[in-house]
């Protein structure tokens, strides 16, 4: 972006999802709320699985992986948006922007290929159960993981270098929560077609491209599960997968919805309402889908509370 007075902007401000005080306050207490109860659940999920040496599967160290980048996409936007809910001057500052656009959309494409190689691990589990150790072996599990959080990082740094160096003619309110893409991409004073052809080629290497691997995955997983004979077999083997399909739906189905068609978007207001629940909710509902829905979770979680209850007892007496 050049210096001049016209392009260059030393701060946005951001106009945040309502003007009424009372409304704000709520929102407040709704997200804070929300964005505890989301860091509690994933760094728990995480000390369980660190702890409980049953858990030391390459199906729990991705889950690993994708705790802390829900807590860290979580963390991207919002506590900034409590800040500004209770805010009079609701101002970010250039590079801060810049730095909160990078971070949440690396977050969420690491995400997006993430669950698509645990769709992969579900997938040998399920129709190669024999070479299951062989294949998702500890070299593999660790460079799938590399491969995430690079492809993330690499996307998330174009966007940002491409997405700043448009002009904004001293345009500085975005009608957003945050300085997500979208709402950015619209200050720009000059067309920002190209850029809109970016994101959407973007969004279909690392939105639909996992998208469909994880829908190629799930298309032999249900066709090994109707080939088994016995009723029990099919039910223990659908549970292994439940839950990792069940947070599927939720993630990429909100990040469909928001970014696959940006020239047919949703309204500006609906997008404000998504971006907060994308950025709290799915991270929140993670680990609960995953000890509710999963036996050896739960089982890890009554092993672990069982243990704390004999310590406090001893202390106790």
């Amino acid at each position: 972006m050049g210096t001049d007075n016209e392009t260059w902007v030393r701060e946005f401000i951001l106009l945040g999802l309502s003007s009424d005080w009372d409304m704000q306050v709520f929102l407040f207490v709704l997200f804070l709320v929300m964005y505890m109860v989301t860091v509690l659940g994933n760094f728990l999920i995480i000390l369980l699985i660190r702890l409980d040496s049953r858990l030391h599967t390459p199906m729990y160290f991705f889950l690993t992986n994708l705790s802390l980048v829900d807590v860290s996409h979580a963390t991207s936007i919002i506590p900034q948006m409590l800040v500004h809910l209770l805010a009079a001057h609701k101002a970010v500052p250039f590079v801060s922007c810049a730095a909160q656009l990078f971070f949440s959309l690396g977050w969420g494409g690491i995400e997006f290929v993430l669950l698509a190689v645990m769709a992969y691990d579900r997938y040998v589990a399920v129709c190669n159960p024999l070479r299951y150790s062989v294949i998702m072996h500890g070299g593999l599990c660790t460079r799938l993981a590399i491969t995430s959080w690079v492809s993330g990082s690499i996307n998330s740094l174009i966007h940002t270098a491409i997405t700043f160096q448009l002009p904004m003619c001293k345009n500085k309110y975005i009608d957003h929560i945050s300085c997500e893409i979208l709402a950015v991409v619209r200050l720009a004073c000059v067309d920002t077609s190209s850029n809109k052809i970016i994101i959407m080629v973007s969004s279909i290497v690392l939105l639909m491209t996992p998208f469909c691997l994880v829908l190629l995955s799930y298309i032999q997983i249900i066709s090994t599960i109707l080939k088994i004979q016995s009723t029990e077999g099919r039910k223990k083997t659908s549970h292994t997968c439940a839950s990792h399909l069940t947070v599927v739906v939720l993630c990429y189905g909100m990040a469909i919805f928001t970014y696959i068609q940006p020239h047919s978007s949703p309204s500006v207001l609906q997008e404000k309402l998504i971006s907060p629940f994308y950025a709290v909710l799915t991270p929140m509902l993670n680990p609960m889908i995953y000890s509710v829905r999963n036996k050896e979770v739960k089982g890890a979680w009554q092993k672990l509370l069982g243990q704390f209850s004999g310590i406090t007892s001893k202390l106790a007496t």
